[in-house]
């Protein structure tokens, strides 16, 4: 009777065991095959990356009817001290062309135009995050293939000089800008887009003014 009992325990322990090691492997075999079925039908749309859901590029028409719907905050347009240059002849000199280049390539011969890239430009000057020169403004990120805030300045444009009477209207914006001259319609503004596109930042910022085809904004 003893040896009955003592050789059936060693059986019962064997059997639980049996069938933990049988579920256990059942349910690896579940998971494997969720695996697999999930590769085959993946990648799934919403386990893909904000960088991989690409959206449609707007078209120019589109692009103005978003860009119209977003309010101009008159409220906030608030304007802009004179800016007074320091510096020598020379220093002086080179600023103002800077100036005036960056005004004739954004802008063309519009004058309005030109009035306004010059305001953004000095505005940036004196704002946080951007480089304390004017030309440094101007040429910031011109030394990568991307990244640079005017793109004169790094899409091969700067290599066409244009010769043409916006030099001379570009050139007098820009000293009259150095001597104290606000251009208002901007006010403080440190953006600017053209309305035919939607740039990424643009409704991280507030719209603040419009000259011709031209929307500027400022940091919150």
């Amino acid at each position: 009777m003893a040896q009955r009992r003592t050789s059936s325990r060693p059986r019962g322990r064997r059997k639980a065991h049996d069938l933990a090691s049988e579920r256990w492997l059942l349910l690896l075999g579940v998971v494997a095959v969720v695996i697999v079925v999930a590769g085959s039908v993946g990648p799934w749309r919403f386990a893909l990356p904000p960088a991989a859901q690409v959206a449609r590029p707007l078209t120019m028409d589109e692009a103005r009817a978003s860009n119209a719907a977003v309010p101009i905050e008159t409220k906030r347009r608030l304007r802009a001290l004179p800016y007074r240059f320091q510096g020598g002849p020379a220093a002086r000199e080179q600023a103002a062309e800077c100036l005036a280049t960056a005004a004739l390539y954004e802008a063309g011969d519009d004058r309005r135009g030109q009035q306004a890239v010059i305001q953004v430009i000095l505005n940036r000057v004196r704002a946080p995050g951007f480089p304390k020169t004017i030309c440094g403004v101007v040429y910031q990120g011109s030394d990568r293939t991307t990244g640079c805030q005017f793109s004169f300045t790094c899409d091969g444009s700067f290599a066409r000089r244009p010769v043409h009477l916006g030099w001379g209207a570009a050139r007098r914006a820009a000293r009259r800008a150095l001597g104290g001259y606000v251009f208002a319609a901007v006010g403080r503004a440190t953006h600017y887009h053209t309305d035919w596109m939607v740039p990424y930042w643009r409704d991280t910022l507030v719209k603040v003014g419009r000259v011709r085809s031209h929307l500027f904004y400022v940091r919150h």
